[in-house]
């Protein structure tokens, strides 16, 4: 999907979901453009992984940042790290899960984890979107999946037509 404004203009958004996918996660992955110029690129292979920030929502919620680090000596060694945050490691088991932050709030009246009305009605509409333009199409089967796989072999497709690929939590 695109977004319609000047700050995304152009900018692609890949969404995926699926209710029995290899593994059970919720993330936001943003990948970051290549540099326009890259003064070694010709010493550099071509297996450099492209910087991104990953949110972790569920289960193992936390913050990723991977960007390409020299590796120290005289070679032009440029190798994928990464700085990472986790919430468990940080403050234990001592969180409340989901439903009981959800519940505490509810009994203190705090609502700011709680949709407004506006918001899930502006999601409805952009889930309808969706819905009409596979009427439309009228496809004579939705892509499926194995159980355990990543998805659709179409979901896939769709990427390398787009020279990218589904990142692999």
């Amino acid at each position: 999907m695109f977004v319609e404004n000047w700050r995304w203009a152009g900018v692609p958004f890949y969404l995926r979901s699926g209710k029995r996918l290899a593994k059970r996660t919720s993330e936001i992955s943003i990948q970051y453009r290549d540099v326009p110029f890259m003064l070694f690129r010709t010493l550099l292979s071509d297996t450099l992984e492209p910087s991104s920030l990953i949110l972790r929502i569920q289960p193992n919620e936390g913050v990723s940042l991977r960007f390409g680090t020299k590796h120290p000596g005289p070679a032009m060694d440029i190798r994928t790290q990464s700085m990472d945050f986790s919430y468990y490691e940080a403050y234990g088991d001592g969180a409340p899960d989901a439903y009981e932050r959800l519940l505490l709030d509810v009994v203190i009246g705090d609502a700011t984890l709680f949709p407004r009305t506006d918001a899930v009605e502006e999601s409805w509409r952009f889930v309808d979107r969706i819905v009409e333009q596979w009427s439309r199409a009228r496809a004579s089967r939705l892509p499926s999946y194995d159980p355990g796989s990543w998805g659709p072999h179409e979901a896939i497709e769709m990427m390398a037509a787009d020279r990218r690929q589904w990142r692999r939590p």
